[in-house]
């Protein structure tokens, strides 16, 4: 077959780092599936693997990224259960199935990721989504990390229930999935951020019901304790980090859930708050998310196609190294409101 442009990192040198090569489209093996890539969805891991700053493993000469969506070009011999032209995502590993095991084994870390033309991905790691629902490539491609690591704060241990209270801390993709999802569950929803049009956009556009900005409101745990007659919310979507986790004990309930999910604000040793007393004294759930199950990934499709919740993309950029930097430092800055994707078509 002939060649496909695949982007790949050298490592240390940051965005430079980022080549564009051309490489052999891959022979499908009899347990595969070949997709064209229609989508990839950016995280803030990617900017930090570029970056540098990611803490966990990354392969030498990486592919970067985990989300995409396409449609399926070739089926193997054995691979059951597709055809040519069915519209797919990948799991974000093929080893991250049903169970937290292999959470650190992921496409665009460990092992190459989706920032290229076409992938050839096990069967048993991909995930078909409906073609008639009228969510496009990006929305979907935003389904595995982002969508993954809301369902799994949500249901991957403390269900959230209707007529919950859920304070998520930002206006980035997982936060803005967090709101979407929670509002479709029937759930009251509090944003913080520091800029007044983002919370504007986010009560006018998304349904948020309460915004706090934390510039204004430094002390914003105040702010939320207000806003629940002093009793706390049932679920926190905490997506800052270190810096923000006292705060984040003092938003929630007692016998409420912190979903940890972020490390955008770090803290010294010497800083860090006494977080087991903070704990213990709420009776809090306090748990470490690192994206979401192949199952629990189905059950985001199956949600977002059942009840057509979409999840928001502020903007997309072409498939070029000068518009994939662009896309990544336009994450870097924080002036995005969703999510932000590189579009194939």
């Amino acid at each position: 077959m002939s060649s496909q442009t695949v982007f790949r990192l050298n490592k240390g040198r940051g965005f430079e780092g980022l080549q564009e090569c051309k490489e052999p489209i891959p022979a499908v093996e009899k347990y595969e599936v070949l997709v064209k890539v229609r989508s990839i969805s950016l995280n803030y891991r990617d900017v930090a693997t570029v970056t540098s700053k990611y803490p966990f493993e990354v392969k030498d000469q990486v592919v970067p990224c985990s989300d995409m969506a396409g449609e399926i070009i070739g089926v193997g011999d054995l691979a059951e259960g597709f055809s040519v032209g069915d519209s797919v995502i990948a799991a974000l590993s093929p080893n991250y199935l049903y169970c937290p095991g292999h959470v650190l084994d992921t496409w665009g870390g460990s092992r190459d990721g989706m920032l290229r033309e076409y992938v050839a991905l096990p069967a048993h790691a991909a995930i078909k989504v409906p073609k008639s629902s009228s969510h496009d490539f990006a929305q979907w491609a935003s389904a595995v990390v982002t969508g993954a690591t809301v369902w799994n704060s949500f249901y991957g241990n403390v269900h959230l229930k209707p007529g919950e209270i859920v304070l998520v801390l930002g206006t980035g993709g997982v936060s803005l999935t967090a709101l979407v999802f929670a509002k479709a569950a029937g759930a009251t929803v509090i944003v913080t951020s520091s800029s007044d049009r983002k919370l504007e956009y986010v009560t006018s556009k998304l349904g948020a019901d309460h915004t706090i900005n934390y510039k204004t409101h430094p002390n914003w745990a105040d702010e939320v304790r207000q806003l629940t007659d002093g009793k706390g919310v049932d679920h926190v979507i905490e997506s800052t980090g270190t810096g923000t986790i006292r705060q984040s004990i003092e938003s929630v309930a007692t016998g409420g859930s912190i979903s940890l999910i972020g490390f955008l604000a770090p803290l010294t040793q010497d800083q860090m708050p006494d977080v087991t007393l903070l704990v213990m004294l709420k009776g809090c759930v306090v748990r470490g998310i690192l994206g979401g199950s192949k199952q629990q990934i189905e059950e985001v499709v199956k949600y977002m196609g059942n009840r057509n919740v979409k999840i928001p993309v502020d903007k997309t950029f072409d498939f070029n190294r000068d518009d994939i930097i662009a896309a990544l430092k336009y994450i870097e800055s924080g002036q995005h409101i969703g999510k932000v994707c590189i579009n194939l078509d």
